[in-house]
């Protein structure tokens, strides 16, 4: 699997995607932690609501108790107490349960800020990229041998545009049919091209060594 291209531009462009990819992800991070926080802050007054129905609660409670000690009439006069440390009960509830409510939003809002853009690089971004990684990959692989030269011919004649393919000649596809070296050479160029990867000049036949005079 490759990585980058041969050619310098193509490879400078995937190199500056891949670092823009990455600020994008760790820009929607920041701003999902800054959401978090945000919301978190809500639960302040729910924490406040908490601590004073909590507070007026046992103060009430305590209240009742010195007053159910008086004869006779302590029950009677405790009832007040009871009813009112468990309507601050009751504010101290509502309290946490705001403080439940916030958790539960700084969990969902960040959550639902992050997963757009992620999907968008895991959906739209990734796929490419890995499909270009094992293209190249098995392009580079085959280069520099002569039937993976025909193969990378083959796939420019299927797979690149009319426009190009005449660049070459209108007999192209011909030349190539029958074999010839240079056709061969010019639509695995291509191919190669296309992706960003340099061509392997093909190695020339040894001639042999002139006989003695």
């Amino acid at each position: 699997m490759k990585l980058y291209a041969d050619r310098l531009p193509t490879a400078i462009r995937q190199l500056l995607t891949d670092i823009l990819v990455v600020l994008w992800i760790y820009l929607w991070i920041r701003v999902a932690l800054w959401i978090h926080d945000t919301v978190e802050k809500l639960a302040v007054p729910g924490q406040k609501l908490e601590s004073a129905g909590a507070g007026i609660a046992d103060n009430l409670a305590d209240a009742g108790g010195k007053v159910g000690r008086v004869p006779v009439v302590g029950d009677d006069l405790t009832k007040p107490f009871t009813g009112a440390a468990d309507a601050a009960r009751s504010i101290a509830d509502a309290g946490q349960q705001q403080q439940d409510l916030v958790g539960q939003l700084a969990m969902i809002l960040p959550a639902i800020a992050i997963s757009v853009p992620i999907a968008l690089v895991l959906l739209l971004w990734l796929p490419l990229r890995l499909r270009w990684m094992r293209r190249a990959g098995v392009a580079a692989a085959v280069r520099d041998d002569p039937a993976g030269r025909d193969l990378l011919a083959l796939r420019a004649l299927a797979g690149r545009p009319l426009s190009e393919l005449t660049r070459l000649g209108p007999d192209i596809a011909q030349s190539w049919r029958a074999g010839d070296d240079e056709a061969v050479d010019a639509l695995a160029e291509l191919e190669l091209r296309s992706l960003g990867l340099r061509r392997t000049p093909r190695p020339r036949p040894s001639r042999g060594a002139p006989a003695a005079g």
